[in-house]
């Protein structure tokens, strides 16, 4: 009678261990959840964030031509004046007394010419009639020669006289804004002497300021990176009278003109590596002043053919830049990818990407190589909405706009 309650019991705990085994078969994970973009190749433009310095269009020195006294200034400092507009005036005493006196020995040797000149034709028409020597014609022709260079020379002494009388008004030699003065009346200016190597008195600077230069440097690598991007036909260079450059003035706005390239030096500056640019900038308002600071955004032309990826969808290690990407069979590849430049908050990917690939943005934590996911869509956060909208427009598409 015993051995019954012990087989049930047998036989109970034998259905138990195989309820248990059943019940103990774990279902496999899901695959991980990732976001992806379908990138397409497309166009943008090629612009540069720099540094430059404004300077005038031109900019002349007006210094003393002639010595002497300072007498008169008359111009308003820091107004608009025309070239040849009178400036300043020096002391005329000197010089007007010393044209005085050459326009004398003018008319003195003028005179003599003229009676010597008498002379020598009355001499001419006693000749034939022996009255008088060949050899008094002669002398009278060699003394008219001689009064006549004279003359000569004294007109060129009273040009000159009327050139440095006409320096004592001191001229603006370009149209521009004339700064402030640097001598006072009463004080002794100075012209330039060319045996002692000095230069005349400064007075003023007159600058023109519309249009305005800004200077400004790129690197050499990264020219170099342009002409050979551009030799391959990944990038179309501007030329440099479209080459454009936006300015941002110091307190962060931007400046209503737009300014032109109109200067690529040819050399490398040995010190710095870098290849001297220059812009020319409308300024009809002088909103802009020389000696000015400002950043610009410069539009080198525009780059063909390239995939725009959001920048925490590509990562680097020892080998270089990578992109995970979801393949037909819903695994996941690696991708080496070239780039070494970005548009807004996108990667700009020359090579190793194709039309069509399904790139991971999101759940890369979690995304291995080789493993299978499940791929949805990614949506940008909601902070920066606009500015996936723009990169969508660029060519960055989310998987579902890309089906």
């Amino acid at each position: 009678m015993k051995s019954i309650p012990l087989l049930c019991l047998g036989l109970f705990a034998l259905s138990a261990l195989s309820g248990c085994g059943k019940s103990g078969q774990a279902s496999a994970p899901p695959p991980p959840q990732v976001g992806v973009v379908s990138v397409q190749p497309t166009s943008v433009a090629l612009t540069r964030d720099l540094v430059g310095r404004l300077s005038p269009y031109l900019s002349a020195n007006v210094t003393a031509r002639v010595s002497g006294v300072l007498i008169k200034r008359i111009y308003k400092e820091g107004s608009d004046v025309k070239a040849g507009q009178a400036l300043f005036e020096i002391d005329p005493a000197f010089y007007q007394a010393q044209l005085n006196n050459d326009l004398g020995i003018l008319g003195e040797d003028q005179a003599t010419y003229l009676n010597d000149k008498v002379n020598a034709a009355r001499f001419h028409k006693l000749l034939p009639v022996g009255s008088v020597s060949q050899q008094t014609v002669d002398n009278a022709d060699a003394l008219v020669r001689t009064d006549a260079a004279k003359v000569k020379a004294d007109q060129a002494l009273v040009d000159s006289a009327k050139v440095n009388l006409g320096y004592t008004k001191v001229t603006s030699p370009i149209s521009g804004i004339a700064s402030q003065q640097q001598v006072t009346v009463g004080a002794v200016v100075g012209s330039s002497t060319a045996d002692a190597g000095s230069s005349g008195t400064l007075l003023t600077t007159v600058n023109q300021v519309d249009p305005l230069y800004v200077n400004f440097t790129i690197s050499a690598s990264d020219l170099l990176t342009l002409r050979e991007a551009a030799s391959r036909g990944n990038v179309a260079l501007s030329q440099p009278d479209k080459t454009t450059v936006q300015i941002v003035l110091p307190n962060g706005s931007p400046y209503d003109q737009t300014g032109t390239l109109d200067f690529s030096d040819v050399t490398v500056n040995a010190t710095t590596g870098a290849v001297n640019l220059r812009a020319l900038v409308p300024n009809a308002q002088h909103t802009l002043l020389p000696g000015m600071y400002v950043t610009m955004n410069v539009n080198l032309g525009e780059q063909h053919n390239i995939f725009l990826v959001p920048q925490q969808a590509l990562q680097r290690d020892t080998i270089g830049a990578y992109a995970l990407v979801v393949d037909a069979s819903s695994k996941v590849a690696r991708k080496d990818v070239t780039a070494t430049d970005n548009s807004g908050n996108n990667w700009i990917v020359t090579g190793g990407l194709a039309a069509g690939d399904q790139v991971i943005v999101s759940g890369l934590q979690s995304a291995h190589e080789g493993a299978q996911v499940k791929a949805s869509p990614w949506q940008a956060p909601a902070a920066a909405q606009g500015g996936s909208a723009t990169a969508a427009a660029s060519g960055v598409q989310t998987a579902g706009n890309a089906q």
